[in-house]
């Protein structure tokens, strides 16, 4: 049994490779500014996701670029369908419409769905991909294990999360994976991180100039029990096949960006 046996357990049905979605969506004109403002509908707009609009469509016009809308609905527990509406609203008040996006029944560039539920299978084609490669594994852990390896990490003093060797999942034979799959256990999709906590990672900010971190070690969460990526995996698998230039967002995603690039890398 080989990590590509258990790909295809796990998703029977996909048969696209990333090559191939690579070939469906094409590098953008070299030299092209690509933003996107990617609200998620939990909510509706607010002065955050405005200024956030503003200054990717800003930053694109300046260069001549493109300014795109993709709805990153992956949440469907918390979604309000209303939200949307009220986006397109907005930046349509204020003259900022951007070059692709998805309304309704409209669909604005070839670079779609700009829609993230309806990019189920792209995601998984790379899910799939990363199982194969020994980058991403299935996790049986429920919620009360979380919740009890969360106390047992603060009663040691130690960082919390999915780790080295607070993963207990991570281990497990290909057999064993495949017997608990066999029986319906549930089960979530994990990333293999292969960094280490104790290396520091340094990246440039075009806004904070070099800033030097702790590697990314966790083991996070990047499918969810529904099928549904999480939305640290789809916002870069989307950022990826559509070709974004800058991305730009609040500095409390500062702290993600070893994990981003650790996935991007893969």
């Amino acid at each position: 049994m080989t990590n590509k046996d258990l790909a295809n357990l796990i998703f029977p049905n996909i048969n696209k490779t990333i090559d191939d979605y690579r070939k469906m969506y094409p590098a953008r004109e070299e030299g092209l500014v690509v933003t996107r403002f990617a609200p998620s509908p939990t909510g509706f707009m607010h002065i955050g996701n405005f200024q956030q609009a503003v200054t990717d469509y800003v930053v694109a016009k300046n260069k001549g670029g493109l300014f795109l809308l993709r709805n990153e609905d992956t949440d469907k527990a918390r979604e309000n369908k209303a939200a949307v509406d009220v986006i397109m609203e907005t930046l349509n008040e204020y003259e900022m419409m951007p070059d692709e996006y998805q309304y309704r029944e409209q669909v604005i560039g070839s670079y779609g769905p700009y829609i993230q539920s309806e990019r189920k299978e792209i995601y998984q084609a790379f899910i799939k991909h990363f199982i194969e490669i020994g980058r991403a594994y299935p996790c049986f852990c429920s919620r009360e294990q979380l919740d009890v390896l969360r106390e047992q990490q603060n009663n040691e003093k130690v960082r919390t999360g999915y780790y080295g060797k607070y993963a207990s999942c991570k281990n497990l034979t290909i057999e064993k994976i495949v017997e608990r799959i066999n029986n319906g256990e549930e089960y979530i999709i994990r990333f293999r991180s292969m960094g280490s906590h104790d290396k520091k990672f340094k990246f440039k900010d075009l806004v904070k100039g070099e800033i030097e971190i702790p590697e990314n070690d966790l083991d996070i969460v990047i499918m969810k029990n529904d099928g549904l990526p999480t939305y640290h995996f789809a916002h870069l698998v989307d950022d990826y096949l559509m070709g974004t230039t800058h991305v730009i967002r609040g500095e409390e995603w500062l702290s993600s960006v070893p994990f981003h690039v650790e996935l991007f890398m893969t």
